[in-house]
């Protein structure tokens, strides 16, 4: 019997192709967004739209609900629904800040909560939460950003503990640069709230910087292979890293002291 996924942030960027790659090999797929009718065509891929907004409760719960009561259990949870503004700490209204952290971290856990008690039932499950080499690593003007998936991988690494038992494995994915709109979008956010303060220049080379890393930044179909190896082994790694320059990312910052690749990171802002 194909196991049900939810796949959350299912619009575009690693969410759409993590849902159709899932759906091509036999999985029974729920897309979830906001934006549902950015989704109809997926359709012809036989996954499911569905409406979701991470920030509401009343959405979470309504589509949990709705799933489980179509489908009877989800068995897969990736969450890969996420906002990724950048701008410099002292510039970025708390009210964004907290919108980020309520995307990245609280819905994440909110989910969560929502799909164990199924998963705990059926002594199965899979929950995939989509951090980033950012989880790890940090840049300037990301503070934010970073602390939210500094925050996903702490979690998850709790989490991973406590569910174990219950047959439930938990799979922190890490991509480093992957095409998406996501990028775009918090590059331009920044260069909206600290592209004319005492932080400009920094934003400018930040900026210059992304603009480098999507030429050369990886289809999203490589995160949803690494995503499919994850959730198929029979005893999955805890973390799997893939895209554009990610690993060489995570070998620097395991060799270099902080200063040393503080430095490093500050060499490429021109």
């Amino acid at each position: 019997m194909a196991k049900t996924v939810l796949v959350t942030g299912a619009s575009s960027g690693i969410g759409r192709a993590t849902a159709i790659y899932l759906a091509q090999n036999g999985y029974k797929v729920y897309g979830g967004a906001r934006r549902i009718e950015k989704m109809q065509d997926l359709m012809a891929f036989s996954i499911v739209p569905v409406a979701l907004d991470v920030t509401r409760e009343d959405s979470m719960v309504a589509c949990i609900e709705h799933i489980i009561k179509e489908t009877g259990s989800i068995d897969i949870l990736i969450n890969n629904a996420g906002s990724g503004y950048y701008g410099a700490l002292e510039d970025m209204p708390m009210a964004d800040a907290r919108y980020q952290m309520e995307v990245n971290v609280f819905a994440v856990a909110r989910l969560i909560q929502l799909v164990l008690p199924t998963m705990r039932k059926n002594n199965y499950g899979k929950i995939v939460n989509i951090s980033s080499v950012g989880g790890k690593v940090t840049l300037p003007m990301g503070s934010w950003y970073h602390a939210s998936k500094f925050a996903i991988e702490g979690l998850s690494d709790a989490l991973r503990k406590e569910v174990k038992v219950f047959g439930i494995d938990v799979i922190v994915i890490e991509p480093g640069g992957t095409k998406s709109e996501m990028t775009g979008l918090g590059a331009g956010y920044m260069m909206g709230v600290s592209g004319s303060t005492a932080y400009s220049t920094l934003a400018k080379g930040v900026n210059n910087m992304y603009a480098t890393i999507q030429k050369d930044a990886a289809d999203p179909i490589v995160i949803a292979k690494l995503i499919k190896k994850g959730i198929e082994a029979a005893n999955p790694k805890t973390r799997y890293v893939g895209a554009s320059g990610a690993k060489l990312m995570l070998f620097f910052r395991s060799i270099l002291s902080d200063k040393f690749f503080d430095r490093l990171i500050m060499s490429q802002m021109k």
